[in-house]
């Protein structure tokens, strides 16, 4: 019942802090004819078997409300926020249940920089006589990776990240592929960086090209994604971009994600054509990010596993 009572008090502070800012909530479907394309992240499917035009058509549950709130934003909706369940397949254990709340938001007129000062705000809103955030502290990817593993992520080679790895003593999963750089860093991150986080706030921004999802690329030698997330007392709890407003390039970007599905023996998801289309017709400038609800009561409780926030975790639905 505490918990309960934490949740509904957390979800109090998020709406009056939006609210005070002018920030207008949302609701959208949980359903969709579109799924992710990201290979890392699997959806629930379903099918429809009502009247109508989509009978026997295949839907999918939301694994981000990101889709039909950017619809929103290109048809003028100005700066939005929405508090919902998302559902991400294969996805359990002490931080992960396979629906979840997720709390999204879209500022316009920001950029990422903008945006972790946002989070920094909402956090000390809500969190005021919960959980102090004495430190704030700020990284670039490449910084961290340097400092806490002694490894430069962006110019080292495959060979050197995985040398790193063994001088941690830490053994790679089974089926991880010697060409998946990506995924070779990720491992560096969860299993050698996240762990030296420490309490406070941290955020780590400017991530490699190849992990820019649905962020947009800042100049440079290389380039890097205009993306950050927020971990709190070594908890990740959001991520953010300073999204992309090219239609061409998203193309180009769900394309590529369905053609690595496919090398990875995944099935391609359809193409979100009605995201491409809002795109086109013109998304504002704005950044966006995503944060875990249960996973910040975890944090607010002092609790170690998602499954003492949450009133019905997955074996108990």
């Amino acid at each position: 019942m505490d918990t309960l009572r934490l949740r509904a008090r957390v979800l109090a502070r998020v709406r009056d802090y939006f609210d005070q800012a002018g920030v207008l909530e949302v609701d959208t479907p949980v359903l969709s004819h579109a799924g992710v394309t990201d290979p890392a992240i699997q959806s629930f499917q379903t099918r429809y078997h009502g009247p109508g035009p989509a009978h026997g058509s295949s839907l999918y549950l939301q694994t981000s409300p990101e889709s039909p709130m950017k619809r929103l934003l290109a048809a003028g909706s100005g700066s939005i926020y929405q508090i919902c369940k998302v559902f991400r397949d294969g996805e359990s254990g002490h931080r992960h249940n396979p629906e979840f709340t997720l709390l999204e938001w879209y500022r316009v007129g920001f950029d990422h920089f903008d945006l972790m000062d946002d989070v920094e705000l909402l956090l000390r809103s809500i969190l005021e006589d919960l959980v102090p955030l004495d430190s704030v502290d700020h990284w670039t990817y490449r910084d961290l990776f340097i400092e806490s593993a002694g490894v430069d992520p962006i110019h080292a080679s495959v060979e050197e990240l995985q040398g790193c790895l063994r001088s941690h003593a830490i053994a790679p999963p089974a089926g991880l592929s010697p060409d998946d750089r990506d995924g070779w860093l990720d491992l560096l991150l969860t299993h050698v960086i996240e762990p030296r986080l420490g309490p406070g706030l941290v955020f780590i921004r400017d991530y490699p090209a190849s992990q820019a999802a649905l962020a947009r690329l800042r100049p440079g030698n290389p380039p890097v994604a205009a993306r950050f997330e927020a971990y709190l007392n070594g908890v990740e709890l959001a991520n953010g971009y300073h999204e992309l407003t090219d239609a061409v390039e998203q193309r180009r970007r769900f394309q590529q994600d369905n053609a690595r599905r496919v090398e990875q023996g995944l099935e391609p998801v359809v193409v979100d054509e009605d995201l491409l289309a809002a795109l086109a017709s013109g998304l504002p400038d704005c950044a966006g990010v995503a944060l875990g609800i249960d996973r910040l009561l975890m944090v607010a409780a002092g609790s170690h596993s998602l499954d003492a926030v949450i009133a019905f975790p997955l074996d108990d639905a």
